[in-house]
């Protein structure tokens, strides 16, 4: 069983940075796509970047595009999300995700049916 463990979350001021990581266990998971996802309060979950097993092709959310770096250390089994300039509305809980089933994320990497593990989140509190 895969577990996915998500930290580094917390409290930032607006125009301040904050980097997840994850943690994965139970599998190796350097053959495989990674990405996280948020939730705000009363919101859809939404994606925000996707990663693929070597760190080649990488997607990020139109709406954080330019503010995010997503990385992965197939050694460590980690995945981490890098966030600067935050915006009160990036104000959300993030979410580990693991794709088991492809090393390269699916032309379908933006919607949340294709990730097989979630973490159990992260709170990111983005303060103006």
């Amino acid at each position: 069983q895969v577990q996915l463990v998500e930290s580094g979350g917390g409290l930032v001021q607006a125009g301040g940075s904050l980097r997840l990581s994850c943690a994965a266990s139970g599998r190796t998971i350097s053959s495989y796509t990674m990405g996280w996802f948020r939730q705000a309060p009363g919101k859809e979950r939404e994606f925000v970047a996707a990663i693929s097993w070597n760190g080649v092709t990488i997607y990020y959310a139109d709406s954080m595009k330019g503010r995010l770096t997503i990385s992965r250390d197939n050694a460590k089994n980690t995945v981490d999300l890098q966030m600067s300039s935050l915006k009160a509305e990036d104000t959300a809980v993030y979410y580990c995700v693991l794709d088991l089933k492809r090393a390269w994320p699916s032309t379908n990497y933006d919607s949340s049916q294709q990730y097989d593990y979630w973490g159990q989140g992260t709170q990111v509190t983005v303060s103006s």
